[in-house]
């Protein structure tokens, strides 16, 4: 069960992961060292399992985000997993999800030709609905 220190850890490395146990520590009230305690037991239990960074999508050349929804025309869904592969540049998560369709997938373009030419093999394997994200 996580008390409230550990909750602090989480919050205070979930708006920088790269902060020094020692500037943790102070915003947390504990020494440097008992903050790296603290998150290795977290690290340890699993509860925290990576760290990562947030990509500028735009500033990386791709300006069109793309939420699509699948729906496999069959029970097999090996061709189109087998076609994401193919696509990762594109490609930013995969979700398998309920509902009306079977997966929601996100991904990025430089272009809404590229897009198209994207949807176009993707329609070979299953049918979608697209949504284009206006603004975050």
């Amino acid at each position: 069960m996580l008390d409230h220190t550990d909750m602090q850890i989480l919050e205070e490395l979930s708006k920088n992961s790269r902060i020094s146990m020692k500037e943790l520590g102070e915003k947390i009230h504990l020494s440097g060292p008992a903050a790296s305690a603290r998150v290795e037991k977290l690290e340890t239990s699993g509860i925290i399992e990576g760290y990562t960074i947030n990509i500028n999508q735009v500033k990386m050349g791709f300006f069109v985000h793309a939420m699509i929804n699948i729906f496999t025309k069959s029970t097999h869904h090996h061709p189109y997993l087998s076609f994401l592969k193919t696509q990762e540049p594109y490609v930013i998560h995969n979700y398998k999800i309920s509902g009306d369709s079977c997966y929601l997938l996100e991904c990025k373009f430089p272009s809404t030709e590229k897009l198209d030419e994207f949807l176009i093999k993707l329609n070979e394997h299953v049918n979608y609905r697209l949504s284009i994200i206006i603004n975050k």
